[in-house]
């Protein structure tokens, strides 16, 4: 069989595909990948994928540069002719479903959160469900990471309940992400892992960090992550001024987990926040918000806290009851954290469930 996936980014699909794509290899299908070109291509190949350049404008909004990636995508589908086309994130899932629509090819859409479009006023709204309902009307599987995702669009009519699944976002690779010794008792070191930007609560996390700053807390905020929006010059001032520390965009996130306490992520909205369900199967403890995409990642009170979206009062509650906690009782949060993800989030399982509904 001959699979296309279509996709946006190098990094995320590795990171978090490549058992997928392995695994549909390993069963003699042919796996052709549209994305545009990054680090993580020659990887991808070397598994045995077969690479399309693909050129996409991952933020911007421009009609005319939108309509040649549905063009760009019907030339791909023309040439490749897949028995099944698998996509993530929303403009290869909106653009291929269009494409797939027009060419009739079997489409699995795989949405990996709703971004800011059901959440930036009823204009932009409007337009992202007529681009949803006409680009998913003949998909096969709607694939979600979260209930709260799913039962919204299916609410709306965007999606037939009868073709929307949930997975537990894309699972994590509980070998990779192995528990990583609980640091010393001393200073609690909180740590924040993603893109930095308004909408993953940094705004919230900055305001706590001043703060546990002006109060003397044994306690640092640490920040991994590139800039998403124009934060240079508030992160700059707050690393100097010792109330974060800034260690910028990093290909390996593990040696910080593992001199972290706890992971801190106030995001106000996610598909399935990797970075949680990363941190826990490394056995930290979680602070994020009680949201569909993070809150699941947590068991309140025994792996970590749920703090109210966009209350950055619950966010230092929260974060002062943690760092008030024992030794012992941070440690002891710290394997529940471990057993939940791994009870509840392999990536063995979610693969499992996925080929099982693309190859029914």
């Amino acid at each position: 069989m001959r699979i296309l996936v279509l996709a946006n980014f190098d990094l995320g699909l590795y990171n978090f595909r490549k058992e997928l794509l392995q695994k549909l290899l390993d069963m003699g299908n042919e796996v052709y990948i549209s994305l545009p070109y990054g680090d993580k291509i020659e990887a991808l190949e070397k598994m045995g994928c077969k690479f399309i350049e693909t050129d996409i404008d991952r933020r911007g909004i421009n009609p005319l540069t939108d309509f040649k990636l549905i063009l760009k995508y019907l030339k791909i589908i023309k040439k490749t002719k897949p028995d099944k086309v698998i996509t993530y994130t929303i403009k290869p899932n909106i653009y291929g479903g269009i494409a797939c629509r027009i060419k009739k090819n079997p489409i699995y859409v795989n949405i990996t959160g709703l971004g800011t479009a059901f959440n930036s006023g009823k204009s932009l709204e409007r337009i992202a469900n007529f681009m949803y309902r006409n680009a998913f009307k003949k998909a096969k599987v709607v694939f979600f990471e979260n209930k709260g995702n799913r039962d919204f669009l299916v609410s709306k009519g965007l999606v037939a309940a009868d073709k929307a699944y949930c997975l537990n976002g894309a699972g994590v690779n509980l070998e990779e992400f192995a528990p990583l010794e609980y640091p010393e008792d001393g200073a609690v070191h909180f740590l924040f892992v993603g893109r930095v930007m308004r909408e993953k609560g940094v705004d919230e996390l900055f305001d706590v960090a001043k703060r546990l700053s002006e109060e003397g807390a044994d306690a640092s905020v640490e920040i991994v992550g590139p800039f998403e929006e124009n934060y240079e010059s508030t992160v700059k001032e707050l690393d100097e001024a010792g109330i974060i520390k800034y260690h910028g965009f990093q290909n390996d996130v593990k040696p910080f987990i593992e001199k972290a306490h706890c992971i801190v992520l106030p995001s106000w909205h996610e598909g399935m926040s990797n970075t949680l369900l990363e941190g826990a199967a490394c056995a930290r403890p979680l602070i994020t918000s009680n949201i569909h995409g993070c809150m699941e990642a947590v068991e309140d009170g025994e792996t970590g806290y749920l703090v109210n979206v966009k209350d950055a009062d619950d966010l230092y509650d929260k974060m002062k009851l943690f760092l008030n906690l024992s030794y012992e009782e941070k440690a002891k949060m710290s394997d529940n954290s471990r057993s939940h993800i791994a009870e509840n989030f392999s990536r063995e399982s979610v693969v499992a469930e996925t080929i099982g509904e693309i190859m029914r």
